[in-house]
C-alpha cells in the first residue's frame, strides 16, 4: 500500500507538494483553484517527500531513503516567495527534516548506509527554523498564523502580519520541533520562543475550569472562541505538553498537562464521548457533534496511562468507523454524519496502535485490519489513494495529503510488525503530532534557559498560584503498569461491550413546533410550486417576492408594505412561518447523497460521482444491489415531452438535462419509454458538488406514487465527466446506489465485457493463481488477441482495430508520465484510467477556473 502511494507521488507529482490521485498529477500552489486555508500547507518545497523521509527508514526502505535525501538536498528550496502556515510547516516540513536527520544519523552510526551524510538535513532544518522565527515577533510571544518564507512578516505587502487570531494548537504545537532543533544545533533561540508561547497560553487558561479556548488573539491574549475540547483547534496543544515532558524531561510540562487533563476528564470526557464545553461555563456543552481529530486522544491517554477511558472512546470511534467505513470529519452525538468528508486522516490508526501496545489485545489488530481493508476497498485508485468527499456515498476528492504517507503507514506498519520487522527500537524515540521520530537522547543535550526578550519580560515559568493547585492526585494516573491494570484478560472486552450497541441507536427527532391558533393562509407552504403562475400571483398579493439563486434554489422575501392589504400581509407572514417550518423539517429529513459509480471498462468502479437524490421514485437505500445499466442520452434531452428515441432508452438509464419542466415529469416520460433509471444533469455550467449544497429533486405537488424508477441529480461538473466517458467509450455502464460498491474487477463485470460486441470477445474463463488471485481470460472471436484481466488491471494486445468497433483514442499521455500503451492503432477501449483522466484534464481545469472566478 505504501509503495502504491509513494511511487505514484514520485512518478506523477514530484517535485510538487502533493499528489492529485484522480487526475494523476502534482498539486502546485497557484496553478490549481485555491482551497483556502488547506493550501497554506503547500510551500513549493516537495512537502510529501520531506514528510515521508523517516517513514521510508521505518519500512526498511533504506535505498529509497538515501535517494530521497539526495533529492531533497539537490531540489528543494526554502526561500520561496510564498505564504505558509507556521503550524503546518513546523510539524510537516521542519519535523520531516529533523526526523530525516535523526534517521540519517542512526543509519550512519550503523556503518552501512549514509556514510556520506554530514548533517545536511539539519542545516536545512535550521534555515527553515530561522524563516519561521519572524512569526514569533509579537508582544505576547504567540506566533502569527502565517509567514512568508522569503520575506518573513512585513505586513500586507508580503500578505502577512495582518492577522490577529490564531488557534491554540497552532501556537502550542511548536515545542517538540523547536526544542529538538535547538538541541541538535546548540542554538537556544528556537526552544526559547516555543517555551514563551506555551507560557503565555498557560497564563491565559481559564483559572476556574483550567481549560483553554479554541482561538486566541495573538496581541491581547483575549479568547476569541471560548469553546474547549480535545479536537480541532486545541488537540495537539495537549499532546505537546505531555510529549515535551517525555522528550525533554522537564517536570513543568507534566505538571501543566496533569492540571489540564484533570479538567478534561471532569468536564469534556463523558465516556465514550468527548464533547466541547464553554471555558467559563464548563458544565454547558458548546456543540452537539464531535470532529474526527479527537481520535488521537485515546492514544494520548495511553501515553498518560489512563487506559479505561481510552478503551471506551476508541470503541465508540471504531463503531462509527464500521458504520461509515471511515470516520467522518464530524459526527453527531448519536453518531450520524455531520461533515461527510474524510481526508484519510491517521488519528484513529494512531490510537489503535497505542492501545494494542498497551493491552496486547488482538482486538486492536482486527481494528487495524478494518482500517486497511477500507482504504483498499474504497480509497485506492490507480494513481494512489484518494480522500473521500462523502463517506456515505464513497465519492472521491482529488487529494492525498502528505500526512497519509507520514503517519498512516507508520502506525499501520508498527501495529502489525513483529519486533524483527522494525530496523530500530522505536522506544528510543517520541512521535511528533505528524509522527516524525525525535530521539529521546535529546533530553541529555545541553540547552540554555530562555533568553529575555527585548519586547516583553519573560514570565516566570511557575507561580505560587500554580503550586497550590498541585497535589499527589495529579500524578495518580501517570505511567501505571499495564499488567496491574489488566489482571483479567477480558477486562478490555467488558469495557467495550456496552458501547457497541450505542452507535446503532438513533435519537428520536422532535416534531416541528406549530404555534396554536394560527390562521390558514390562502396558499399553504406544502402546496407551493415555484413555476405555478397562480401561486406566484398569490405571493405577490401577500407581499412575498421570489428570487432565483444562481445554484438553482429559490429564496422567498416578504415586505409587508407591498401586500395589497393588511390582511394579505398577515397571510404572508403566516405563509413565511409555514415555509420556514417546512424547510426546517425537510432539512431534518434530508436524504443523504447517492452514488453514481462507473463500472464498465476501463473504470471498473474506480470513478464515483456524488449525486443528489429525488424525493420520489425508487429508494436506493432500500436496495441491496442498486440499479445497474448502460446510459443513453434521451431525445429530447430535456425529457419534457414524449421520448423520441424510446427504442434506445428501453432497458437503459436515461441522461436528461435540468430545466424546462418538473423533475417528476421527466421521470414519467423516461419511465414510459422503458428506462430503468434516470440521471438529470445540471444546466448551470460550472456547478459542482465541491461548492454547491446537496441538491434534492422534489415532486410536482401531486402524487408521485406512479414513478417507480430511481432518478438522481448530477451537478454540471460531475455530469460532464459522465458525458465525456460516453463520448469516448460509446457504451458506459453505471451503478446507481446509496453508496459505492467495492472497486476492482469482479466476475459479474467481466462476463458482460467478454461478450460485448464492442470488444469482440465471446466467452470468459477463469485461471486461478493461488494466493495471487484470479486472472480472467477472454477468448477472441475477432482480430483481437486474448485479453487478460488480473486484480483490476487491464492488459490488452491488439493487431488491428476496425473503425466500426472503436474510435481512435484522443488522449495524449501526460507529460512526465510513463505510458504503456502502444504507439499506433490503440483502441480507445484499452485506454487506462490514467489516460482518460488526462484527456479530461483540460475541461476540468476550465470548470475549476470558472468556479474560482465565481468565488
Amino acid at each position: 500500500m505504501f509503495d502504491h502511494a509513494y511511487q505514484n507521488y514520485m512518478d506523477h507529482a514530484y517535485p510538487a507538494d502533493e499528489l492529485m490521485p484522480l487526475t494523476c498529477r502534482g498539486r502546485v500552489r497557484g496553478l490549481e483553484p485555491s482551497r483556502g486555508d488547506i493550501d497554506d500547507a503547500l510551500g513549493k518545497f516537495s512537502l510529501t517527500l520531506i514528510d515521508t523521509l523517516d517513514t521510508l527508514v521505518l519500512l526498511n526502505k533504506t535505498t529509497e531513503f538515501e535517494d530521497a535525501v539526495r533529492r531533497v538536498l539537490s531540489d528543494v528550496r526554502l526561500d520561496n516567495d510564498i505564504v505558509v502556515s507556521v503550524f503546518e510547516t513546523n510539524i510537516r516540513v521542519l519535523g520531516g527534516l529533523l526526523g530525516g536527520h535523526s534517521m540519517a544519523v542512526m543509519l550512519k552510526e550503523g556503518g552501512q548506509h549514509m556514510q556520506w551524510y554530514q548533517d545536511e538535513l539539519l542545516h536545512m532544518a535550521k534555515d527553515l527554523g530561522l524563516r519561521l522565527l519572524p512569526a514569533f515577533n509579537t508582544s505576547s510571544g504567540l506566533p502569527y498564523p502565517r509567514v512568508n518564507l522569503k520575506h518573513g512578516v512585513r505586513g500586507p505587502e508580503t500578505r502577512t502580519g495582518t492577522e490577529t487570531d490564531t488557534c491554540t494548537a497552532c501556537a502550542g504545537t511548536i515545542i517538540l520541533e523547536f526544542a529538538a532543533l535547538s538541541r541538535f544545533t546548540g542554538d537556544p533561540v528556537f526552544e526559547a520562543h516555543a517555551r514563551r508561547a506555551l507560557d503565555f497560553l498557560w497564563e491565559k487558561r481559564q483559572r476556574n475550569s483550567n481549560l483553554v479556548g479554541t482561538t486566541i488573539n495573538i496581541h491581547s491574549g483575549e479568547w476569541v472562541r471560548r469553546d474547549s475540547g480535545v479536537g480541532a483547534g486545541i488537540d495537539s496543544y495537549y499532546e505537546y505538553l505531555l510529549k515535551a515532558y517525555v522528550l525533554l524531561g522537564d517536570d513543568l510540562f507534566l505538571e501543566r498537562f496533569n492540571i489540564h487533563y484533570a479538567s478534561i476528564m471532569k468536564y469534556i470526557s463523558q465516556p465514550p464521548l468527548l464533547l466541547d464545553v464553554h471555558i467559563h461555563k464548563p458544565l454547558l456543552p458548546a456543540r452537539t457533534w464531535m470532529d474526527s481529530l479527537l481520535a488521537f486522544f485515546p492514544g494520548l491517554q495511553v501515553l498518560k496511562g489512563d487506559i479505561r477511558p481510552a478503551i471506551e472512546t476508541h470503541e465508540m470511534l471504531y463503531q462509527v468507523t464500521k458504520k461509515h467505513n471511515f470516520l467522518p470529519e464530524a459526527f453527531t452525538t448519536d453518531f450520524r454524519v455531520h461533515w461527510a468528508q474524510h481526508p484519510l486522516r491517521p488519528e484513529f490508526a494512531e490510537s489503535t496502535y497505542f492501545l494494542y501496545k498497551a493491552t496486547g489485545d488482538p482486538y486492536y489488530l482486527e481494528a487495524g485490519r478494518t482500517i486497511m481493508d477500507n482504504l483498499n476497498r474504497f480509497a485506492r485508485v490507480p494513481c494512489g489513494f484518494a480522500a473521500m468527499k462523502d463517506v456515505r456515498t464513497g465519492s472521491h476528492e482529488d487529494r492525498m495529503d502528505s500526512f497519509f504517507l507520514a503517519e498512516m503507514f507508520k502506525y499501520l506498519f508498527l501495529l502489525f510488525a513483529e519486533p524483527d520487522d522494525i530496523p530500530f527500537d522505536v522506544e528510543d524515540y517520541v512521535f511528533t503530532t505528524e509522527a516524525h521520530l525525535l530521539p529521546l537522547s535529546l533530553s541529555m543535550a545541553p540547552h540554555s534557559s530562555p533568553a529575555p526578550s527585548n519586547r516583553t519580560k519573560v514570565m516566570k515559568p511557575w507561580t505560587p498560584f500554580d503550586l497550590n493547585e498541585l497535589d499527589d492526585s495529579n500524578f495518580d494516573w501517570t505511567c501505571p503498569n499495564t499488567h496491574l491494570l489488566f489482571p483479567d484478560p477480558a477486562f478490555p472486552r467488558i469495557l467495550r461491550e456496552p458501547i457497541r450497541s450505542a452507535v446503532d441507536k438513533s435519537c428520536p427527532r422532535p416534531a416541528p413546533y406549530r404555534e396554536p391558533g394560527m390562521g390558514r393562509p390562502p396558499l399553504r407552504a406544502q402546496d407551493f410550486m415555484a413555476n405555478n403562475p397562480e401561486h406566484l400571483e398569490l405571493l405577490r398579493r401577500m407581499g412575498v417576492s421570489l428570487i432565483h439563486l444562481k445554484d438553482g434554489r429559490v429564496q422567498l422575501v416578504q415586505h409587508a408594505t407591498q401586500a395589497v392589504s393588511a390582511v394579505a400581509a398577515e397571510d404572508g407572514v403566516r405563509f413565511m412561518q409555514e415555509m420556514m417550518e417546512l424547510s426546517s423539517q425537510q432539512q431534518k429529513e434530508q436524504l443523504p447523497p447517492r452514488a453514481i459509480q462507473i463500472v464498465s471498462h476501463p473504470f471498473f468502479g474506480r470513478v464515483v460521482l456524488t449525486a443528489g437524490p429525488a424525493q420520489f421514485g425508487t429508494d436506493l437505500s432500500k436496495s441491496s444491489t442498486g440499479v445497474r445499466g448502460f446510459v443513453t442520452v434521451a431525445e429530447p434531452y430535456s425529457g419534457c415531452s414524449e421520448i423520441a428515441n424510446a427504442e434506445y432508452i428501453q432497458g437503459h438509464i436515461a441522461l436528461l438535462q435540468r430545466g424546462q419542466c418538473m423533475f417528476a415529469e421527466k421521470a414519467r416520460h423516461i419511465q414510459k419509454a422503458g428506462a430503468i433509471g434516470g440521471i438529470v444533469i445540471d444546466d448551470n455550467e460550472g456547478s459542482s458538488s465541491d461548492t454547491a449544497p446537496l441538491f434534492q429533486m422534489a415532486g410536482d405537488g401531486r402524487s408521485t406514487d406512479d414513478v417507480t424508477l430511481p432518478l438522481l441529480f448530477l451537478f454540471h461538473k460531475e455530469g460532464n465527466i459522465l458525458l465525456e466517458a460516453l463520448k469516448e467509450y460509446r457504451e458506459v455502464e453505471v451503478l446507481l446506489s446509496d453508496k459505492a460498491r467495492d472497486r476492482g474487477v469482479t466476475l459479474s463485470l467481466m462476463v458482460p465485457l467478454c461478450s460485448s460486441p464492442l470488444n469482440g470477445y465471446q466467452e470468459a474463463s477463469i485461471d486461478y493463481r493461488g494466493g495471487r488471485g484470479a486472472v480472467f481470460v477472454c477468448k477472441a472471436v475477432s482480430s483481437h488477441a486474448p485479453a487478460s484481466f488480473s486484480g483490476g488491471d487491464v492488459q490488452e494486445t491488439e493487431e488491428d482495430s476496425s473503425p466500426a468497433e472503436a474510435e481512435p483514442a484522443a488522449a495524449q499521455p501526460q507529460e512526465g508520465r510513463d505510458s504503456e500503451k502502444p504507439e499506433e492503432d490503440t483502441d480507445s477501449s484499452s485506454q487506462s484510467v490514467d489516460e482518460l483522466l488526462a484527456d479530461w484534464q483540460e475541461d476540468l481545469e476550465a470548470f475549476k477556473q470558472m468556479e474560482k472566478d465565481e468565488l
